[in-house]
Order: structure tokens, then C-alpha cells, then sequence
């Protein structure tokens, strides 16, 4: 267990070297109370504020264009706006030795009547050593304490946990992520975005920072869009049409588009016309995938986002175990139509009672397909081949057993499941690890099984071992 947000705060408090502001907005001023709280706040505090009314926010801050106010732009506002005035006033005042620092959150907590989304942005812009140029922390968290004063006192404790990671972790990046909660659990609260810039984590990667987030079950999932940056699923999923492929991505194959593109067409041909165009493609890998051995190796996991990026696709990572686990963090999001394209032998899976004995939620066959299949979510299957005989499965072929069929007929005659039937035939036999260990082999032929930008970036970087353009 890590130190206490007292002795967190006393720590900072009798660094002489560190000074700065404290702007709160939505939950009090819960964590500029712990540093007042712990004694010597003189030493580290230059201001604190809470613009609670929205007109003096505005007048402070200028208004969001999404009239928004717990959001990242207001967030990366007050740290900048805070950060600015701090160095204009200051930096010529105090020692040379004095590192600068503005925190800021903005938080959405439960109001007296009791309506809305629970949820917040904390960041830190700071200098790590006297005299550098300011770099930053911002993250977005959801709070699920049931009452107003235990979310405050949660925002409390992980603002004063990342003013100390920041100044004291930045370069440990697991330390970093574990430390953010010291004194807090996920019952609480859930950090599901964090996002890094400056000198103090140079060689620090917010994707594996992220990473570590999912791997220490802090959150459900990361998206990450093309450029690599972090996206906040409760923003890039509102009220779109999501369609989602699972898989491990290891390298995506001309197969991997394939079902990508069959599956959009079936997808946009189901919705209303109004409809088609609001859809985001979502390849998404379990955290399962990831694992090698007892661990994620990082190298791997940014190989395979770099390569569905120079797909021009986004991906999630997450901790589902189970398509029903990953549609139960869509639809919370999601509040539209929902798509997941899988391959025959997936269905298989999720037919096979087995598979639910012992189910940690204890939902069984039929509660978990009745959590997957929402009346909202539909599944399209993509054709699988068999790699003994080359035999194609599709809904009619598949090995179901005899107790399972009624329910496959119900399903499919009801539209819950559908085949996709303008699958590419010549690229269904493709299988990613036998293109895996040509490329680690560095086997000639390889290239011809991958998209044309995939084996031009693994080339380029390197990726899985294969050897590299000159």
C-alpha cells in the first residue's frame, strides 16, 4: 500500500521546490483541502480557486463551444489559463530553485437531484525541474460512490495522488498508474483515459500507460484513435452506430479487412438511411490477446496498434472476457445500434454450454446470450475455414449440439444472427499466425497475405521481428 494522501501532501508541502495552483470546479475544493489540511500549505500553495458559478467560470476560463463545462477542453483550459498567470506573476518573484505547477478539475458529482453521468477531468501542468517547459497529466474519471460527499472525498484523494505521481513517479511507468489509487478502489471510482506530454515523461508512452490502466483492471477498456492519441469512449461513442470485430490483430491479415468491410456494408445496409454514415468502426483485442507467457509484452501490444492505425482504424483494448462482457461496455455507451462481425467458430464458442460453468457472473448460456443479444445488437458472421479439410462454416454448418439448435433457429429467424455473404473467398483461408512466423521466420511471400500499408509499417518498424526496409 502507498503513503497516505496526509503524508502525500505534508511531503509535497515541505518541498520548497515545488509551488503552484489548485483550480476546482463541481466538487468543492477537495484536493487543495488535503494540503491545507496537512500542514505547511504556505510552502506550496499560490492560489486556489473554485469557479462554482458558471458565468465566472466563463468570465475566467471563455465559454466551451459544446456549452460543456466537465469536459477536456474547459480541463485543458484551466490548466493552461492557471499555469500562464502563475508564471507571469511569479517566475521572477520566487527562487530560481521553484518548479511551477497549476492542477485543475472539473467534476460533474451527484447533485441533490440525483440525475446525470457521475465524472470528471483532473489534470496537472508542471515543471519537473526549475526553469523546464511545463508538462502535463490529464486523465478522465468516472465516480460510483452513491453519495455526493463520497465522490467528493474520492476526487480528493486521486487529485492529491497525481500531484504526487507527477512530480515523483513520472518516470516509473507502472508505479505511476498503481499509485493514482492509492486509498481508493474501482467500487469507487474509474480511470478510464490518462494522457501524457512534456520533458517529465520523455520516453513515456500514454498507450502503455493506458495499458497498464486496463492490466490493473482500473478501467474496462482504452480506445485509441488513429494518431495513436487516447480517446474517451463515453465521447467518441455517443449516440453512434458502433460496429465491433474482435481479434487478436497479429499482423491484421487481408482477412482482418475483409470482415472489417463485409461487415460495414451488411451493417450499413441494416440502418435507416439517416443512419449510415453515423457509424465508427471499432477492432477491439482482449486483454487475454495480449497476454504471452503471464505478460503483456508492450513491444507487441503498440506493434498492433501501429498497424490498425496505418489501417486508418481505431482500437480498443479491453478487459472483456466474453462478447457478452464487451457488449455490456458498448451499450452503456452506445445508446444506438450495435454490430459485432465474427468469425463461424466464434459462434461456435458462444454456443457451447460448457463454456459457462462456473461463469464468474453466474449467467449461463441463456443470460449471457441474452446480454449479448440486446435488442439493439445484431451479429454478422463471417464464413470460417476449417484447416484440416478446407470445409467453409457458416450458420448452417456450424457444430452445435443437438439442445442448441432451436435456440440457433430463433436467433437467426429473428435476424440476431446473420452470415455474410459477400465474404472474399480468396482470402478466407488466410490464417495471422502462419503469417506471424513467416514474417519472424523472414520467409519470403508474406507480404502478399497483408494489406499493402501492414507490410509496408512492419517493414518500416521493424515490427514482430521481421527485418527492416534500408
Amino acid at each position: 500500500m502507498g503513503l497516505g494522501q496526509r503524508q502525500k501532501a505534508l511531503e509535497i508541502n515541505l518541498n520548497n521546490r515545488i509551488y503552484g495552483t489548485f483550480a476546482e470546479i463541481g466538487a468543492g475544493q477537495e484536493v487543495a483541502r488535503h494540503f491545507f489540511r496537512s500542514g505547511g500549505a504556505a510552502g506550496t500553495i499560490a492560489k486556489s480557486i473554485s469557479a462554482y458559478d458558471m458565468t465566472m467560470s466563463d468570465a475566467i476560463y471563455g465559454k466551451e463551444k459544446s456549452g460543456r463545462y466537465v469536459c477536456e477542453e474547459r480541463l485543458q483550459k484551466m490548466i493552461d489559463i492557471e499555469y500562464d498567470i502563475l508564471i507571469s506573476r511569479l517566475a521572477d518573484v520566487r527562487s530560481a530553485e521553484t518548479t511551477f505547477f497549476a492542477f485543475a478539475d472539473t467534476v460533474s458529482a451527484k447533485s441533490f437531484k440525483g440525475t446525470g453521468e457521475n465524472h470528471g477531468w483532473l489534470g496537472i501542468k508542471f515543471q519537473h525541474e526549475p526553469g523546464a517547459k511545463p508538462s502535463q497529466v490529464i486523465m478522465h474519471v468516472s465516480m460510483l460512490d452513491a453519495e455526493n460527499v463520497q465522490q467528493q472525498e474520492a476526487i480528493g484523494y486521486l487529485g492529491v495522488n497525481l500531484v504526487y505521481a507527477a512530480y515523483y513517479m513520472a518516470q516509473d511507468r507502472e508505479k505511476f498508474i498503481a499509485s493514482l489509487m492509492d486509498g481508493l478502489t474501482t467500487s469507487r471510482i474509474k480511470i478510464d483515459m490518462i494522457q501524457v506530454e512534456g520533458e517529465a515523461f520523455r520516453g513515456v508512452d500514454s498507450r502503455l500507460l493506458c495499458l497498464e490502466l486496463v492490466k490493473l483492471k482500473l478501467c474496462e477498456a482504452v480506445i485509441f484513435d488513429v494518431d495513436g492519441s487516447v480517446l474517451q469512449a463515453s465521447e467518441v461513442l455517443y449516440k453512434k452506430n458502433v460496429l465491433v470485430v474482435r481479434g487478436g490483430y497479429r499482423p491484421p491479415t487481408n482477412l482482418s479487412l475483409d470482415m472489417l468491410e463485409c461487415g460495414l456494408r451488411k451493417f450499413k445496409a441494416s440502418l435507416e438511411k439517416s443512419e449510415q454514415e453515423n457509424i465508427i468502426v471499432i477492432p477491439e483485442i482482449s486483454m487475454t490477446m495480449l497476454l504471452d507467457r503471464g505478460m503483456v509484452d508492450n513491444e507487441d501490444f503498440l506493434a498492433r496498434v501501429d498497424l490498425l492505425s496505418a489501417l486508418g482504424q481505431k482500437v480498443l483494448i479491453s478487459n472483456s472476457e466474453s462478447y457478452s462482457d464487451l457488449n455490456s461496455f458498448f451499450t452503456k455507451y452506445a445508446k444506438k445500434k450495435i454490430a459485432f462481425v465474427m468469425a463461424a467458430y466464434n459462434l461456435e464458442e458462444i454456443l457451447n454450454k460448457s463454456r459457462y460453468e462456473g461463469n464468474r457472473c453466474g449467467l449461463g448460456l441463456i443470460g449471457s446470450i441474452g446480454r449479448l443479444l440486446e435488442p439493439n445488437t445484431r451479429l454478422f458472421i463471417y464464413p470460417a475455414v476449417d484447416e484440416e479439410n478446407s470445409v467453409i462454416q457458416t450458420t448452417e454448418s456450424i457444430l452445435a449440439s443437438d439442445e442448441m439448435t432451436f435456440l440457433l433457429m430463433y436467433l437467426k429467424e429473428n435476424q440476431l444472427i446473420e452470415d455474410i455473404q459477400d465474404f472474399n473467398p480468396e482470402v478466407i483461408s488466410i490464417w495471422s499466425r502462419r503469417v506471424l512466423k513467416m514474417i519472424q521466420d523472414g520467409a519470403e511471400g508474406w507480404e502478399k497475405f497483408v494489406p499493402e500499408s501492414v507490410a509496408k509499417t512492419v517493414k518500416t518498424k521493424c515490427l514482430f521481428g521481421a527485418k527492416c526496409d534500408i
